[in-house]
Formats: C-alpha cells, structure tokens, sequence
C-alpha cells in the first residue's frame, strides 16, 4: 500500500498556509494531527510549522506510514475485471451486473473486491458500493490515505455519478423532460432486502433526471444522484410509477432471466492532492438497447 506523496505545487497554486492546503486537501484532522506531532508533512524536504505559508513550485512529501496497518483483507477469487482508469491510487472498473460489490461474510468469494484481491498487486478498499444487478463505474482506493479524502469528495458533491435506464412509462401521468425526485427513502418492514419512501423517519434523497428518449414501451433517462441512499434510483422510479424494466425487485412483472437496464455510465472526482479533474465513462452492456448508439454518442460526448 502506498503510504508516501510528493507534489509539486502548481504555478497558479495561491500562498496558503500547511494548515489551509492539508484543509483544501480534505486530510481528515486526526491525520493532520499525526503529520504534525511526526513531523511526516516535509516542505521542500524540511518540516514547516502549520502556520506557515506554502507557495507555488513547492515540493510537499506525506508520509502516511501510520496507516499501514488499516487494510482489509477478502480472500481472492479468479477473473478480471474491466479496468476504465487506473493510477498509483485508485481504479476505475466497469462492474459487470450480477457481481455484489463487496462480501457481506469473511469467508464469501466472488464479488467485485474478492475478485480484486487477485487481480491487482494492492489491496482494494472500498469507496462507494453498486447495487448487484447494476453495471457501471465503480471506484476502488488503492491506498488507505486517499479512502477519507474520497469519501468526503463524495458527501460534499465534488464527486459525481451518472446513470442511463430504460424504464417502463408511467400509464396515469406524463414525465416532464427533466426535474428532480425528492423523496425520502427508508427501510421496507415487510422485506429485508427492500427499501421504500418513508416520510416518517426516511432518509432524505434527491436524484435528478432528464429524458433522452421516449416512445409508447419505454423511457430513457439519464439520472445524476445528489445523496447515495440504498437502491435510491430504482426506488424513487418505481415510487414515480416509472419502474426499471428487468428490475425483479421493484419492479414485480419482470420475468427473472431479464437483465436489470440501470447502468452507471459516467463518473467525475478529483485525484486527491493534486486535485486534477477526473471523468471516467464507462461502455454499456451488450444487452442495454440501443447500446452501440449510445456508447457511440457517449464517445462524442453528446450525451
């Protein structure tokens, strides 16, 4: 696991303080608390009190070494799977549907991360989870420094995720071209599996949406989420009447051999430190109608 970083302020980077540039870095405060008392944070290859300013041209080295204990470990499954993007901390896969994201036991094989731990020569940690019969980007640290540091991309929207479904027309009203589903998602009492809108003590959850095709048998929708609540798509399109076509839980008509046509297509961050702006996209499957035009039109970026 890589726990060392060294990067060169940019030219345009504004003087800030060690303090400022580790708070704009997202550095959770307890890691910031140990690369002071340690002095791990070098500036220039000398420690620097937090107060003091960094500069443009600065060489900025993290020594994270604290952290080298705090992996977890899934036992190893044959496969590959789809890299999309890679660096020296993080990957972007294209998760196949029908693979869980990650074990819920110690001893399960054959998820996304199982299958990771022998694909790659890091350890795979967990940043954000795909539903099982969902396609699309999924992202995995490959160092436990950057995990807090992505996660709080993802609780503060810098982070972004993007998904395309076919959904079946809602027979009683019409869909506006584009707007925004707000409702509040919580647990299904009567099914373990299931979530439901829930105004008591549900969760509030906000998917925006906007309509790319439509005929008499189906909708496409292009959905961007703005929290990242449990099965939050398929349960506020179902809650619209507009179910997800192969969507066998929320979605009772659907024959089981069908494929669930909910697929993550695209997925924007920053690398942490150098905040470089990322967009990875990822190709529909085979089996998504319409997937080459699609893929064709995501390619141009008309999408």
């Amino acid at each position: 696991m890589k726990t060392k970083f060294s990067i060169i302020l940019p030219e345009n980077f504004p003087s800030k303080t060690v303090r400022q540039l580790l708070q704009d870095w997202l550095v959770p405060k307890k890691w910031q608390h140990f690369l002071r008392i340690n002095q791990q944070i070098l500036i220039n290859h000398h420690y620097r009190s937090f107060h003091r300013l960094v500069t443009a041209g600065d060489l900025v080295t993290l020594d994270f070494s604290f952290l080298e204990a705090t992996n977890q470990h899934y036992l190893p499954s044959p496969g590959r799977l789809p890299l999309l993007y890679q660096d020296d901390n993080l990957i972007v896969i294209n998760k196949p549907a029908g693979i869980k994201s990650h074990p819920n036991l110690a001893n399960e094989r054959g998820t996304v991360f199982n299958i990771l731990t022998q694909q790659l020569a890091d350890p795979p940690l967990m940043v954000h989870r795909i539903d099982e019969q969902t396609s699309g980007a999924l992202l995995v640290a490959k160092s436990a420094a950057v995990v807090p540091i992505l996660d709080r991309e993802l609780s503060q929207k810098i982070m972004g995720r993007d998904y395309l479904a076919w959904v079946a027309p809602a027979r009683t009203t019409s869909l506006p071209d584009h707007g925004e589903i707000d409702l509040p998602i919580g647990r299904d009492p009567q099914d373990q599996r299931k979530r439901q809108i829930d105004w008591t003590t549900g969760q509030p959850a906000q998917t925006q949406y906007q309509v790319l095709n439509r005929d008499s048998e189906r909708i496409l929708l292009k959905l961007h989420l703005l929290t990242g609540r449990t099965h939050q798509i398929r349960v506020h399109l179902a809650a619209l009447g507009l179910p997800i076509l192969g969507d066998t839980l929320y979605n009772p008509n659907v024959k089981p051999a069908e494929h669930m046509l909910l697929h993550g297509y695209q997925l924007y961050f920053k690398q942490p430190f150098t905040e470089q702006p990322v967009t990875v996209q990822a190709p529909l499957p085979d089996y998504f109608p319409d997937a080459v035009s699609i893929n064709s039109q995501l390619n141009k970026g008309t999408f």
